[in-house]
């Protein structure tokens, strides 16, 4: 384990952390991002994806667990030790466990993507929400969803808003950014029935099969699927609206859509 410690918030390597949180240009141009908290950073790792530094804080992480994170690392992954002072001006959270990672970004395509038999897929077009995106993929892991595929996505996949709130799924559930039209052409060529949620022509959820290879296509919020989602769609569902409002949160709606699709292949 390569140690190194530093103190002041000028340090070029802090000042590059602070740019790789608060800029998608620079996450973009370095190939980098940041994972932070132990849990966050362990899935990481388990996902295969490569350390590139890792900052800790000893007076919040322990030796022990510091030795055991570096370890998991790699011995080409440099542990730079901050004091509690820096750590707090460093961290997204100042009250996570004490250790953030810069790490590689990983470039998936749909090619990238291994289906398992009668795969459940979520797919979301436009949805612009870090928060929402990440809730999401929190939801996919929890189901067992088989990948999360974003269409013409308006926010980058590794925003720390995103990561925060997907608790570490975004290491978990295979996750692709491709175009509406690339999308829909590869789900055809799987042979993966595509269901629509919207209000128009469609029918309540859960009178609609979902033990089938499916995948469940979600839009914005405010302005819905596009009409190439709603042309292509094999089925379109809705979830009913009992009350005065026609929309619940993208990340509700797709927990209470996944969550059927279970109930349905479990019997």
């Amino acid at each position: 384990m390569r140690k190194e410690q530093i103190t002041s918030a000028q340090n070029p390597k802090i000042k590059e952390l602070l740019s790789l949180y608060e800029k998608s240009k620079a996450r973009r141009e370095s190939g980098l991002f940041v994972a932070e908290g132990r849990r966050e950073v362990e899935h990481c790792i388990n996902g295969g994806y490569t350390l590139r530094t890792l900052f800790v804080c000893p007076e919040i992480l322990g030796e022990e667990d510091i030795a055991t994170l570096a370890a998991s690392a790699g011995d080409r992954c440099p542990v730079i030790e901050v004091p509690g002072r820096l750590y707090e001006k460093a961290a997204y959270r100042g009250s996570t466990e004490g250790v953030i990672a810069e790490v590689q970004i990983k470039e998936r395509s749909l090619g990238d993507i291994v289906l398992k038999d009668k795969p459940l897929i979520i797919v979301l077009e436009s949805v612009e929400k870090p928060g929402n995106l990440g809730a999401v993929l929190r939801s996919a892991d929890a189901a067992g969803a088989d990948a999360v595929i974003i269409c013409d996505p308006l926010t980058d996949l590794y925003n720390p808003n995103l990561i925060r709130a997907s608790v570490g799924a975004i290491f978990t559930v295979q996750t692709v950014a491709a175009s509406s039209e690339e999308t829909i052409s590869w789900l055809k060529s799987k042979g993966i029935r595509i269901l629509t949620a919207q209000l128009q022509d469609s029918v309540p959820y859960y009178r609609t099969d979902m033990t089938q290879a499916t995948a469940i296509v979600m839009g914005t919020e405010a302005t819905g699927l596009s009409g190439i989602w709603r042309e292509s769609a094999d089925r379109h569902i809705m979830i009913p609206m009992l009350g005065k409002l026609d929309s619940l949160n993208v990340s509700v709606s797709a927990a209470i859509l996944l969550y059927e699709a279970v109930r349905q292949r479990n019997g």
